[in-house]
């Protein structure tokens, strides 16, 4: 079975500039960086050379999941904010080649704004640097931020913080957890999105892979949130394709629309660019 691809798009203070050999060229803000990209196994349009002459930073792995940042122009920050609409968001260079933000869920964040009123309450699981929370918190009163690690919401209060923005409820727990806790609880959401990664580890250092537990969120999730409402899955596992993802809504949302695409983003030198797959349950935009 063969599903739509979903372009997503980059903006004013992002560009997917070019991809291939492994790796991929962007634009942030005024910053440009070299990141690793298992999904560019295609030839560049542009030599490497020609990247590394307008680049700003170099990621360079040292590790499976590690590495250093090579400058590339001297006087490049390692810190800066990039906005998006009415949004500004602090980046800042890791070890793990991470800046703080996932440019391609700007069809998501897009999609949070158009089905999102201000007297609804919103679930952010898996909720890294906070963006999705923001921009559900511009639109409606009650946000909930989960992230079982401590950095990453440490970031996302930064990130309220330089927006004006107050009162997100802040949750240090592993999403799977909470999400039992709010169903025995029969808690009640108007949109829940999570973007959980392919593994995980809790604030207890538990250990899970998402092919193991991403069945048994969605039942759960499926069970907080209102018939009129909203749930996003972003999923980058190898192992969860497509019709993974479709199987296991029409199972847990019988009487929901519900949607599956595979997402991508088109480099400015028109490369195709695999972002993972995503599903929509619900919503009207």
């Amino acid at each position: 079975m063969s599903f739509n691809r979903l372009y997503t798009r980059g903006w004013e203070d992002y560009e997917l500039i070019d991809a291939g050999g492994g790796k991929k060229l962007e634009r942030w803000g005024s910053i440009i960086t070299i990141r690793p990209e298992v999904q560019a196994y295609f030839k560049s349009e542009k030599t490497f050379q020609q990247w590394i002459e307008i680049a700003n930073w170099e990621f360079i792995s040292t590790g499976t999941k590690t590495g250093k940042w090579k400058c590339l122009k001297s006087g490049s920050p390692s810190e800066w904010v990039i906005n998006y609409q009415m949004l500004r968001f602090s980046l800042k260079l890791t070890n793990n080649k991470h800046i703080g933000l996932f440019p391609e869920q700007r069809i998501n964040w897009d999609y949070i704004l158009n089905n999102l009123n201000k007297t609804d309450t919103f679930l952010n699981l898996f909720a890294y640097t906070g963006a999705s929370s923001l921009f559900a918190k511009n639109i409606c009163n009650t946000v909930f931020h989960v992230d079982s690690v401590r950095k990453m919401l440490a970031w996302a209060k930064k990130n309220m913080t330089i927006n004006d923005f107050s009162d997100i409820r802040w949750v240090h727990e592993d999403a799977l957890k909470f999400i039992s806790r709010e169903m025995n609880r029969e808690k009640r959401y108007d949109g829940v999105i999570m973007d959980p990664p392919v593994w995980g580890i809790g604030p207890k250092k538990e250990k899970w892979k998402l092919e193991n537990e991403l069945e048994e969120l969605i039942f759960k999730v499926s069970k907080v949130i209102k018939s009129n409402g909203f749930l996003i899955v972003n999923t980058y596992s190898p192992k969860i394709d497509c019709l993974k993802l479709k199987v296991f809504a029409e199972k847990h949302f019988r009487k929901s629309r519900i949607e599956v695409f595979e997402l991508w983003m088109k480099t400015s030198t028109g490369k195709d660019l695999f972002y993972g797959n995503l599903l929509r349950v619900g919503g009207l935009n």
